[in-house]
């Protein structure tokens, strides 16, 4: 176990006015990576017409995914080592420069190039936004900051087919990347004016060779699934090699992980039965979710005759679905402290979707398509956010960032694969599909493998080389869809194998999840949150939501006091003077209420009030001290919760929080109204 180290400090306090302008840059750093993870569904087949390369389709989603998961650990700790603006700066520059290069691009492999420059921006976008936020907020406010943030992923969700169609009907598939600009300028532009510079006061020590040695063995495995069998043979010496290098670099792993001070993913969390079945688990529902949204607008388009623009509304289905059951299984753990079912049952549904998505032929009406869309989103919504709430409850206190994180990133490194396999199986099958039946029109620009290459001059062609080539089309993505289905029931036996673990009263939480928040937990890439950070952020999701009426009437009944008589007795003595007029005017209460409460106070001799000053009294002081530790005490027993809880860096923010809860006048109207 490392040396514990010190909390963050809080934040200073900055206007109101400055943290809005802050945030709104923020907001939109976190849209532009956001966006470009389901943007360029709805475009892939305009852009494979374009360019044509249909072998590699697969990588211009994949080079994204996996540059973005590979860099985001890195961004996170060189953000504590160097300060965060700078960085993000950075970042949005590299984003910026990638979207250019991208719209720019003449052949594939131009654009799976330009597109990785994009994910390594996007990674640190995403992971240093939500970093930012710690720096510049209050505790207490961040609840409502980060919800937002989840709304970002959940509208991004909804609006990447739709935007995405929408500008190749309208303008052209290359404005999916230039889109990015003016936004990227705007929230530049913001973030360089407006945001303070802050050194972190935690400087970590990073493992570059783990980073660098895992993104081998991704990249090794994606390389492997996605160019074997198509552009490369299978017995070929370049599968060989990747093979090899995929192995020794996994060795090399395994073999530094257990040497360095903060590994990146400790082994010992495999000894967690809970976190090695959650991310395989999640591994594989990955592999489904961004596989089907990847290929989706494939059928849409090629064979169902959709516009970009309709394909990206006909996919609102499976978003809906999995907003639906998001919400509804968060909510229902939340009152039940019980979760294994819903992987079960969601991985279930997440096979019957994708048997169903695999009957989807030429005939299949939009009504159906979206019926089947709807299933496979259902079913996904009731794992991803499950899964790690499992892994937070299950994981010592010192785990929980590195488990969090391990968690999302083996959701994150199976959607990379999983587009991979989808788009080789897609390929090959493709091409022996195009080999059989061929009509004898078929020759010149509407051969097969002039068409195979690029769809751009399908509607030229003879109506039976059409009807043969969009036949062609949906039987390989029947393939597609089919074989994706016994990897989810895969997944489906495995959850069988989640331990019920009785969900801690911390990790349980009063509020159930918000849209945004529900499918950020799908879409998110892997954080950088320290284990403190993580803790922190879990009791403020326990008890910063609640209104202060219920923090103080946990208190009162100790004191003999009532709710609004503790609030005023904290206020006064955290301040050892308080203005009746000023209490009034925080808080929109009458200044007759909020004297009529001194003046009871005064009575019982907790405090004095002369004129319209109210100040604490030793036995006030006393009472406060009396509210404190018993406020301390609730939070203490959430921490108790996770072995290993006792570290001093606990117990400080343990104080932290404490005081931060007393201290907040956020919504005591409500405190007050109580009486």
């Amino acid at each position: 176990m490392t040396a514990p180290t010190a909390p963050p400090a809080e934040p200073r306090a900055l206007p109101q006015g400055r943290v809005w302008a802050i945030f709104g840059g923020l907001m939109l750093a976190m849209l532009l990576a956001a966006l470009d993870q389901t943007i360029v569904a709805t475009a892939l087949p305009t852009i494979v017409s374009d360019l044509g390369g249909a072998e590699h389709l697969s990588w211009v989603v994949t080079a994204y995914m996996l540059a973005s998961t590979a860099t985001t650990v890195l961004w996170g700790k060189l953000g504590d080592l160097y300060g965060r603006k700078a960085l993000f700066i950075a970042c949005i520059v590299i984003f910026l420069a990638g979207s250019i290069l991208s719209g720019t691009s003449q052949t594939m492999s131009q654009l799976i190039a330009w597109r990785a420059v994009q994910g390594v921006g996007g990674g640190g976008l995403m992971v240093l936004s939500q970093a930012i936020i710690g720096d510049v907020v209050p505790p207490r406010e961040r609840g409502r900051y980060q919800g937002l943030f989840g709304a970002v992923f959940g509208v991004s969700s909804v609006a990447g087919p739709l935007l995405g169609g929408f500008f190749v009907d309208n303008l052209d598939w290359r404005w999916v990347f230039y889109i990015n600009i003016p936004i990227g300028v705007v929230a530049l532009l913001v973030v360089a004016a407006v945001l303070p510079h802050i050194d972190a006061g935690v400087k970590p020590r990073i493992d570059y060779a783990g980073i660098i040695l895992l993104g081998l063995v991704s990249t090794s495995i994606v390389l492997v699934t996605s160019l074997g069998g198509t552009t490369w043979e299978w017995s070929s010496g370049p599968v060989y090699a990747m093979v090899a290098l995929a192995v020794g670099a996994l060795v090399a792993f395994v073999v530094v992980e257990r040497r360095t001070a903060e590994p990146v993913l400790p082994l010992h969390l495999f000894r967690s039965r809970v976190f090695t079945v959650a991310a395989v688990v999640g591994f594989v529902v990955g592999f489904a979710m961004f596989g089907a949204i990847t290929y989706l607008p494939l059928y849409l388009q090629t064979v169902k005759g959709s516009t970009p623009t309709e394909s990206g509304l006909e996919m609102t289905p499976m978003m809906l679905g999995m907003l639906i059951t998001s919400i509804g299984s968060g909510q229902l753990i939340s009152r039940t402290g019980r979760y294994k079912h819903f992987p079960i049952i969601g991985t279930a549904v997440t096979a019957c979707g994708l048997y169903l998505l695999s009957l989807m032929g030429r005939d299949t009406t939009t009504a159906q398509a979206g019926v089947s869309m709807f299933v496979l989103g259902a079913g996904l919504g009731m794992v991803t956010q499950v899964l790690v709430i499992a892994v937070q409850n299950a994981v010592d206190y010192r785990d929980l960032g590195t488990a969090t994180s391990g968690a999302t990133y083996f959701r994150t490194i199976g959607s990379s694969v999983g587009v991979a396999v989808f788009g080789t199986i897609f390929a090959n099958r493709l091409t022996d599909e195009l080999l059989t039946g061929v009509p004898p029109s078929a020759q010149g620009p509407c051969g097969p493998e002039t068409l195979a290459a690029s769809t751009q001059g399908l509607a030229q062609c003879p109506p039976e080389v059409q009807d043969w080539f969009t036949g062609a089309y949906a039987d390989a993505l029947h393939v597609v869809f089919l074989w994706a289905v016994p990897v989810a029931a895969l997944a489906f036996l495995l959850t069988w194998l989640l331990p019920e673990v009785e969900l801690r009263t911390a990790t349980r939480s009063d509020d159930a999840p918000t849209a945004g928040q529900a499918v950020g937990e799908s879409f998110a890439l892997p954080s950088s949150r320290t284990s403190l950070e993580e803790l922190r952020l879990i009791l403020w999701r326990r008890v910063g939501k609640r209104d202060p009426r219920r923090v103080y009437e946990l208190v009162a009944d100790e004191l003999g006091l009532t709710a609004t008589e503790c609030w005023m007795v904290a206020r006064v003595a955290l301040k050892h003077t308080r203005s009746v007029r000023l209490m009034s005017e925080r808080t929109e209460v009458p200044p007759d209420v909020v004297r009529r409460v001194a003046e009871a106070l005064r009575d019982r001799g907790l405090v004095e009030v002369a004129d319209d000053t109210v100040r604490a009294t030793p036995a006030g002081d006393a009472a406060f001290e009396r509210i404190r530790d018993a406020e301390r005490r609730r939070l203490q027993r959430y921490v108790d919760e996770w072995p290993g809880g006792d570290e001093p860096e606990v117990d400080q923010l343990v104080d932290q929080l404490t005081h931060q809860l007393l201290a907040d006048d956020t919504d005591a109207a409500d405190v007050l109204g109580a009486r």
